[in-house]
Formats: structure tokens, sequence, C-alpha cells
């Protein structure tokens, strides 16, 4: 079969580093990192008392209050970083056919801010049932999708993926394949998640997930360092126009990348933990290799999960050395999430953005706060620690691994 080709032709961003995509690129080019006390709530009680939170956000200056007021974060994270990237775009929504434009969005839990005040609300009442008449729509995943497509007039497939912390890139991967077999010119993609709340961080907390280290918030997140224990909590969203690739060329878009592959597998193994060998994440590089026709040698860099988990960065440097051999020494590798934290089901499309802007700019984000070697990881990888490296990108992989053993790998190519 003769499939189209996807580019990416509009960003948007809203990040614990940016509010922007310049501002996110920025801060990742940089080495910033976005960890700090929370500031949504006490939480002096909680054994994590940091996150990475979005900043100096002010919704009223994208959404009219009232409006705001119907959506949870998570949703108002999306519309703004849709916003931006459809402004990006340069796409004319009077000319653009919006039946064949459409909107896959990711979110690994959707309203949890909402859930928690409305159950919090009627446990505290005299047991009498009152309820927000927004409760359920401010609260189901798929809704951030359902007011981009209203905002837009888009009326090709809309839905929203949940495979946990891989869900934006499940996005991606289904917007890929929806335009690549020419059912659809244009997906809104990518991915929103805004979980910094009391039942957030207590749940991730009450599984050991979470980093502890109070006293040094911006240097908890430590991706691949001896001493790391457990990821940050982030929030945010991120936003990609894919379009194929005549109809871009025929508007005369900016095209910031060519997406040409992608891959979707399970580890099969537990709810929580990685496959010890990385079986589940060799196999959907391996995927998304075969999908993309690439060469392992021709990868210049991995945008990795890297959590900062002691299971999780182990196994998926060992994934990387199964597929790639003796050319895992020669790419470059980092881990975003030392500087943003882990945005759960909107990292993948953070991290899709990090790759694109590395591939332009020809410069490699830092895996920041590494501070001692383990001797778990082969010291010939090279996980640009501390600092950006100045290389040529022709090709960008990035990886994002869930809960469930939810796995996807998604492919970038330099266009030229």
């Amino acid at each position: 079969m003769n499939l189209k080709r996807v580019v990416v032709t509009g960003i948007g961003a809203l990040t614990p580093i940016g509010n922007t995509k310049d501002e996110f690129w920025k801060g990742l080019a940089s080495g910033v990192s976005g960890a700090a006390p929370i500031t949504h709530f006490d939480a002096s009680l909680f054994k994590t008392q940091f996150a990475c939170e979005v900043k100096n956000f002010d919704v009223e200056q994208f959404i009219e209050r009232k409006e705001a007021r119907k959506m949870d974060p998570f949703t108002q994270y999306a519309l703004v970083a849709a916003e931006e990237a459809m402004g990006d775009s340069g796409l004319n929504l009077e000319t653009l056919d919006l039946s064949r434009a459409g909107v896959i969005w990711g979110s690994g839990i959707g309203g949890i801010k909402t859930f928690q005040e409305e159950v919090t609300a009627f446990n505290q009442g005299d047991g009498t049932p009152r309820f927000n008449p927004f409760f359920i729509p401010k609260m189901i995943a798929d809704i951030a999708a359902g007011f981009i497509s209203i905002k837009y007039g888009f009326r090709g497939p809309n839905f929203v993926t949940v495979s946990a912390c891989a869900s934006a890139t499940n996005a991606l991967i289904d917007a890929f394949n929806y335009i690549r077999l020419g059912k659809a010119d244009v997906f809104i993609s990518g991915g929103s998640e805004a979980a910094v709340t009391e039942s957030g961080i207590g749940g991730f907390n009450a599984m050991k997930a979470l980093s502890q280290r109070n006293d040094s918030p911006q240097t908890a997140s430590r991706p691949f360092d001896n001493d790391r224990d457990g990821f940050v909590l982030g929030e945010g969203a991120g936003a990609l126009i894919l379009e194929e690739l005549e109809h871009a060329k025929a508007r005369g878009a900016k095209i910031y990348a060519e997406l040409v592959g992608g891959g979707m597998t399970a580890d099969a193994n537990h709810i929580t933990a990685p496959h010890p060998e990385g079986l589940g994440a060799s196999s959907v590089m391996k995927i998304a290799l075969e999908d993309s026709g690439l060469r392992p040698e021709q990868i210049d860099y991995i945008n990795v999960h890297g959590t900062s988990t002691p299971l999780g960065d182990v196994s998926e440097t060992k994934a990387i050395q199964q597929i790639f051999g003796e050319h895992a020494y020669k790419m470059n590798i980092s881990s975003t999430k030392s500087m943003t934290g882990h945005l759960l089901g909107a990292a993948g499309a953070i991290e899709a953005i990090a790759c694109i802007f590395a591939m332009q700019n020809s410069l490699v984000p830092p895996t920041i706060n590494h501070f001692t070697d383990d001797e778990a990881f082969d010291p010939r990888l090279n996980l640009t620690f501390n600092s950006p490296q100045e290389r040529e990108i022709n090709y960008a992989l990035s990886n994002t691994f869930g809960f469930g053993g939810h796995n996807c790998s998604v492919i970038f190519k330099k266009y030229n």
C-alpha cells in the first residue's frame, strides 16, 4: 500500500520550564529544572512536598472565566497548547476541509482534581447528593479532545488515548496512522495532564514511586544517577499539528519535521514495574525502526523515558543496547524528565517536541542532575550528562512507557 507522508506543521507547549514552545526549548537548552515546593495545595504532611508545576499561568488570559470553570485544569492546559500550535501552523479554518481534520489527544488520568473536589465535598456534607452539573464532563479524559474539536470545528476522528504515561505518544501514532492511510489530512494531537493534587501526590507516594528529596527539589529528578529515588511529578501539555505532506506543501506550510514511524507493544509482565530485561522496550523500538524503514545505526538521538526510578532506567538502557548494539555507544541519549519532571500522559507530547527542536537546533538537551555514576549503566553510553551537546541530528527516537506495561516509540526525521 502506498502510504502518505506525515509532517509536523505546528507546535504548542505549556510546561514546568516554559509556558510557550520557545520558552520550553530555551529551558531545555539551558538545563533548567522545573521542580519546586508545591503551591497548588498544602503539601506539608506529604512524604513528597515538591513537583514540577506549571508556573505563572493565568487561565483567564486564554479562556473566558465562565468557560474555564467548566473545565478541569488538564483540559485548560490542552486548549492553551492547542491554541499555540494552531496559531503556529497557519492553518486557515475557512479553507480547510473540516471533515478531514481531527483531534486525537492523550491523557493518562484526566480530571483527577475535579473528581477529588467533588467526592470530598460530598463526603463533607450531610449525605445529600449535591454534585456540580459539570462534574462528569470536567472529569472524563476524552473531554479535552472534545473541547478542542468544538473550538476549531474539526469533524474528523476525535478521541483520547489512555495508556498511562504512553498516552500522548499513543495519540501521535494513532493520528499518524489515520493520515498515512488517507483517512484524514490534519490532526491536532498531543497530551495534557494536571495531577499535582493531594490524591495525585498521595497516590504515587503510597506506591513509593516519587522522589522524597524535599531538601533539594531541583536536583530530585536524576535519571541514571546512583542516588535516584523516584520520579518528580509534572504537569502541562504539548500539542503538535500533524499534516499530510502534500496538503502542507500545497498551502506553503512551515514544516518542522517528518514523523516516519511508530511502534506499540506491551510488557505483559507487571502492573507497574517494567520488564527487568527491557523486553517490551526493546521490541517497541524494533517495531518503530521497522515501521520507518530505518536501520538502527541511522538514529542519532534517543529521548528516553528515563523517569529516575531505580528499575526503569536500568531496563531501558538494557533494551537500547539490545537493539542498537555497538551503535548504542555512538548515539546521544538523554532524559528531559530531569528538567520537566514526569508529565504522565502528556510526557510523550513534550518529549516529541524536544526531539524536533533538538533536530532543528543541532543540540541535544541534557540529562541534568547527574552526580554519582551507577555501575548498572555501561559507561560507554553517552547519556548527555549535565550539559547540552552540539550534534547534527537527522533521526530522533522518543520512548514512553506506562503503568500496565504500555510501550510506545516514535521516530522523527529532519525535514529538508
